[in-house]
């Protein structure tokens, strides 16, 4: 497995300041428009969602969103509370947080993060 050390000097700084980097050595997802980190493919859990304008995938955590005020929505699945995540570079809306599942049989949603494709872009050793 390869390192995750960035390696010596300056000369590995990214052009951009962003609050958090993910490990070079892991397959990410960024943020289209500015390409600050979102998320590792580690903590994706299902390809199989809807956003607004199309598929999204749900991950387990995040990194460089914020969160609007949570609100009730009746979505796809049934009613949930949830907050549109933005991306902290940009302020771009990604997608949003499940906060509460009011079902039983959605709870497992609370706390995870939907960001739709049209706002990602694969990162770092896809190939």
């Amino acid at each position: 497995m390869p390192s995750c050390d960035p390696g010596p000097g300056p000369a590995c700084l990214p052009t951009k300041t962003f609050r958090s980097y993910l490990p070079r050595c892991h397959r990410t997802y960024s943020c289209v428009h500015c390409r600050a980190h979102l998320a590792k493919h580690d903590e994706l859990i299902s390809k199989s969602f809807q956003g607004s304008p199309g598929r999204a995938y749900l991950f387990n955590s995040a990194v460089n969103v914020g969160c609007g005020p949570a609100e009730q929505r009746l979505l796809l699945t049934g009613l949930h509370s949830v907050a549109d995540i933005f991306c902290e570079s940009c302020k771009t809306t990604l997608g949003w947080k499940y906060e509460q599942a009011f079902e039983t049989s959605q709870k497992y949603k609370e706390g995870k993060y939907i960001i739709e494709m049209s706002h990602m872009v694969k990162d770092n050793g896809w190939d």
